[in-house]
């Protein structure tokens, strides 16, 4: 069968807190889709990280358009691949990203990358705690459709007794990346962030509200974010299904830059396909 053609392009939105988001869309050659998929990078990631350029292909050519951004203080700037803006990825805040994540929604909902004609259904996908942030999403926005969520987290309370510390003796704490080998800061506004919306940023809470077909596919042997949060999220979900791929951890052992794709990573994509198949 011959490979289907897919259109990419690149672009640039600014919300009103006038910072830049910078985003890929991807469509199908030859026709305009009707559809629409949304998708979300994690805790230190970014739109061209390892998976996401192939994974946005493969939804692309399956006959969606397909949207994938930076949030607009992950770190990476106009450089895209690499962390060159240490100073925005500290300042950054989970409810900066829901604001983001919010802003996308509506703009492609409203047709900004499809030549104005809003599709007639959105999706939504999320990696780690890009995936956290899209149950919230999903849960506060009826222009959602659709929901996949790959490695999520079921809660953004992930910080240590130094951190906080940290946080309360100093105003930042930092922590590594160990594929670059930079230390990264995270500013006291991260951890105030998530207190006093605590509410709002309560994952499972959030997943109860989720009433649109959900896929919670998640590595068995995931060591960041162990299984166990995806059965959570999916026993609270109302919509929820759950796929564990055995035998895969929390990038689907896939790497960056990409070597090629694995079993593991081609179970989470063809559950994913299907889904939005079939739900949007």
């Amino acid at each position: 069968m011959a490979r289907k053609r897919m259109r990419h392009e690149r672009a640039e939105t600014i919300p009103p807190h006038g910072d830049t988001i910078r985003a890929d869309i991807r469509r199908p050659a030859r026709s305009d889709p009707r559809t629409a998929v949304l998708v979300a990078h994690g805790f230190k990631g970014f739109k061209d990280w390892g998976f996401f350029p192939y994974l946005c292909e493969r939804l692309a050519r399956d006959g969606h358009l397909v949207v994938s951004f930076n949030f607009s203080l992950n770190g990476t700037g106009a450089s895209l691949v690499e962390f060159t803006d240490l100073e925005a990825f500290g300042r950054n805040t989970l409810s900066r990203e829901l604001e983001d994540l919010r802003w996308m929604v509506d703009r492609t909902r409203a047709g900004e990358w499809s030549g104005g004609r809003p599709p007639a259904a959105l999706g939504l996908l999320g990696h780690s705690r890009g995936g956290g942030g899209g149950i919230v999403a999903a849960a506060e926005h009826t222009g959602v459709s659709a929901l996949a969520t790959w490695a999520a987290v079921a809660t953004f309370h992930r910080w240590g007794e130094e951190h906080v510390r940290d946080w309360t003796t100093r105003g930042v704490t930092w922590i590594a990346n160990a594929r670059t080998g930079q230390r990264m800061p995270l500013y006291r506004t991260l951890w105030d962030d998530l207190r006093e919306n605590a509410a709002r940023l309560d994952v499972v809470a959030a997943a109860e509200r989720v009433r649109v077909p959900w896929l919670v596919v998640h590595g068995e042997e995931d060591a960041t974010v162990p299984v166990g949060e995806a059965r959570r999220l999916a026993e609270a979900g109302p919509a929820a299904v759950l796929n564990v791929i055995a035998g895969s951890g929390h990038t689907f052992e896939a790497v960056h830059p990409l070597a090629g794709t694995t079993p593991g990573l081609e179970a989470a994509v063809e559950a994913t396909l299907h889904h939005f198949r079939e739900s949007l």
